[in-house]
């Protein structure tokens, strides 16, 4: 599940931009050796270290959940968050699968995970006949509203699995739909985007008694130059 897609291109985008500017001049063997190996893994995984991508296959390779696990997070995830149009919901975003992998990667969550998916066809089979994953949409609210809040005053850890499952569960299935390519187009984030920039208002200039030189406005503001990449002499004047 590459979850980290999106801070792995900002990342890696920063870090390109940056490497022409200030790094280039820094860089060694080492530096060199790590950025060829990071380049070579990133069409499978966006950027990973060698390390980083021999876990990753790791765990991938793993199972934690069965099929029926998996329809029940799937049922239980789009509980939480319903889905809405135009762009799905937690599983359109991946969300069972992302339930999954932390599973593994933090094998501390795993035995809540299990347990609390246990929880629920039992409590589901005892209220209702019928397995979680198979209960009415009413049935399943009805089953979460028990558990969906815990006791602020009293630590999460000392509070019933149940209640630890669905804290769990709320919280992996939020992060999961809104760091996911849908969940991002449902908030309507568009990231950094260019804008103009005219300089400092001449009311403001005017204000503390100071004004642009017409040289520079006409290199620093020139907006048919917005996309000329600046270079600077050794005495440290903007040429372009």
């Amino acid at each position: 599940m590459d979850r980290r897609k999106s801070l792995q291109t900002l990342l890696l985008g920063g870090a390109a931009a940056g490497s022409g500017l200030v790094f280039n001049s820094c860089k060694t063997e080492t530096t060199e050796a790590v950025d060829q190996a990071i380049t070579e893994s990133s069409d499978t995984y966006f950027g990973r270290t060698p390390a980083e991508l021999e876990r990753l296959e790791k765990l991938q390779a793993e199972q934690l959940f069965n099929e029926h696990e998996m329809e029940t997070i799937a049922a239980l995830s789009v509980v939480i968050l319903p889905p809405k149009e135009p762009h799905g919901g937690p599983i359109e975003a991946g969300v069972p699968e992302l339930v999954e992998f932390m599973g593994k990667d933090i094998p501390e969550m795993a035995p809540t995970l299990l347990g609390g998916l246990m929880w629920l066809d039992h409590k589901s089979n005892t209220e209702f006949g019928t397995e979680f994953k198979s209960a009415t949409l009413e049935q399943k609210k009805q089953i979460c509203d028990a558990i969906c809040w815990h006791d602020t005053e009293k630590p999460l850890s000392e509070q019933p699995l149940e209640i630890q499952f669905f804290y769990m569960m709320r919280g992996l299935t939020v992060t999961g739909y809104y760091t996911s390519k849908v969940g991002i187009a449902d908030l309507g984030y568009k990231g950094n985007q260019p804008n103009v920039w005219d300089g400092v208002p001449q009311d403001v200039l005017d204000q503390h008694g100071v004004a642009y030189d017409p040289e520079w406005i006409a290199k620093c503001v020139d907006q048919s130059k917005r996309n000329v990449i600046a270079e600077w002499d050794d005495e440290g004047n903007l040429l372009t």
